[in-house]
C-alpha cells in the first residue's frame, strides 16, 4: 500500500471495517442464531475494542500530537479534553435531534410518525456507526497504515457482533431473513463516509490532528456508554458481557502495539 494517499486509505479502511457488519449478520441467512448470552458476550467484546481504541489509538496519539505545538504545558491536555467532550456532545446532539428507534428502549428524538420503522432503525445505527468510520479515517489521516490499520481491524471485528444484533432485532420485528441481513449490511456503509470526512480533515490541516483524534474518541465513548454496555446488561448476562469487554480491550491493545 506504499504510495497510497491517507485519504484513500481512510476510505478503503473504513469501507472494509463497515463491510464486516454484513459478515456478522450472515447467520440470519443460515437460520442458526446464537443465544442471547452469546450475543451479549459479543457486544461486550465490541465495547472493549472501542474502549481500547478510544484511548490507545486516539486519545494518547492526540496528546502526543498536541504536545510539540504547546511546549508540554497544560494546553495539550486541555485541547484533548475539550475535543473529547465535543465528540460526545456531537453524538448526543444527533441522538436528540434525529428521529430514531432503539430495539428495546423505543423511539427517541423528534416525533416522526411518517417514517417507517425500518428507517428509524437505520438512523439509530447510523448514529452509532458514523463515529467508528470517523475514527478509522482520522487514524489513517494521522499516521498512514501504522495509525489506521489497528483501528480498522479492531472496529471491523466489533462491527460483526453489532451487525448480528441489528439483524436479529429486525427478525424479531417481522422482517424476512434476507431483508434483515440487507438492512444490517447497509448500516455499515455509513462508515466510509465517516472515514472520508476524518481523513480529509486531517489531510487538509495538520493542526487539527489532536482535535480530530480526540473528537473521534469522544464520539465512540458516548456510543459505548449510552448504547452498547446498557444493551449487554439488559438480559442478566452482565458477567459474560464483562468477560467479552475484557477480551476485546486486551485484543485491541495488542493489535495497537503490534501493528501501530
Amino acid at each position: 500500500m506504499t504510495g497510497v494517499s491517507p485519504l484513500a486509505l481512510g476510505i478503503l479502511g473504513s469501507l472494509a471495517a463497515g463491510l464486516l457488519t454484513a459478515v456478522g449478520a450472515a447467520p440470519v441467512l443460515l437460520g442458526h442464531l446464537p443465544s442471547r448470552a452469546t450475543r451479549d458476550l459479543s457486544l461486550g467484546f465490541a465495547a472493549g475494542v472501542m474502549l481500547a481504541a478510544s484511548f490507545f489509538s486516539l486519545i494518547i496519539p492526540a496528546l502526543d500530537a498536541a504536545e510539540p505545538r504547546y511546549d508540554n504545558g497544560a494546553a495539550p491536555a486541555a485541547i484533548v479534553c475539550v475535543a473529547i467532550l465535543l465528540g460526545m456532545g456531537a453524538v448526543a446532539l444527533m441522538n436528540e435531534r434525529l428521529p430514531h428507534e432503539h430495539f428495546r428502549t423505543g423511539r427517541e428524538g423528534p416525533e416522526a410518525a411518517s417514517l417507517r420503522r425500518v428507517w428509524l432503525f437505520i438512523i439509530a445505527i447510523t448514529i452509532h456507526n458514523f463515529p467508528e468510520g470517523l475514527a478509522v479515517g482520522v487514524g489513517f489521516g494521522a499516521d498512514g497504515l501504522a495509525g489506521g490499520m489497528p483501528l480498522a481491524i479492531g472496529i471491523g471485528l466489533q462491527n460483526a457482533p453489532e451487525g448480528l444484533a441489528v439483524a436479529v432485532a429486525l427478525l424479531g420485528e417481522g422482517y424476512s431473513r434476507g431483508r434483515a441481513w440487507g438492512v444490517a449490511a447497509l448500516t455499515g456503509l455509513v462508515e466510509p463516509i465517516g472515514g472520508l470526512l476524518g481523513a480529509g480533515i486531517i489531510a487538509l490541516s495538520q493542526p487539527l490532528l489532536p482535535w480530530g483524534l480526540a473528537f473521534a474518541a469522544g464520539a465512540m465513548l458516548y456510543v459505548i456508554s449510552h448504547e452498547i454496555i446498557p444493551e449487554t446488561h439488559r438480559s442478566g448476562h452482565q458477567n459474560k458481557a464483562t468477560l467479552g469487554l475484557s477480551m476485546g480491550l486486551v485484543l485491541m491493545l495488542f493489535l495497537d502495539v503490534w501493528l501501530g
